[in-house]
């Protein structure tokens, strides 16, 4: 049996419109807001169809030195075009992307998820420097 780490995929956001992009500054002052925004399909738009589409992204940072990582934030994505006409006949579409705010005393890593409900779990980090 597989374990979680081993269907976990990555690639360049650039060739791969599944992966999660993570937009944050790389250094930040101790204490300050970190905005931090994620998307998924950047440079590849990503369908987001009844059939085929990006159902969540999730959040964590690790900070260095720590085991475990936090958890900042769950958003899952509920439109998909579906309506009681059918797949694809809504005019709603639910477009993957959030954008949120914590802060830290610690550098570390910030973690980012998406699940397609076709092709699956997909990741990318990105590190933090505090200052």
């Amino acid at each position: 049996m597989a374990s979680l780490k081993e269907v976990i995929m990555s690639d360049d956001f650039k060739k791969e419109k599944h992966v999660p992009v993570i937009e944050a500054p790389a250094h930040v002052k101790k204490g300050e807001k970190v905005k931090v925004n994620v998307s998924v399909g950047k440079e590849i738009p990503h369908p987001n169809t009844t059939e085929h589409h990006i159902a969540w992204i999730e959040v964590y940072f690790l900070p260095s030195g720590e085991k475990y990582p936090y958890v900042i934030g769950k958003y899952e994505f509920q439109a998909h075009g579906a309506s009681t006409q059918g797949p694809n006949t809504s005019t709603i579409y639910s477009d993957p992307e959030v954008t949120i705010s914590f802060k830290t005393e610690k550098s570390g890593t910030i973690i980012a998820y998406s699940h397609c409900n076709i092709h699956g779990l997909w990741s990318s980090q990105v590190d933090l420097k505090v200052e």
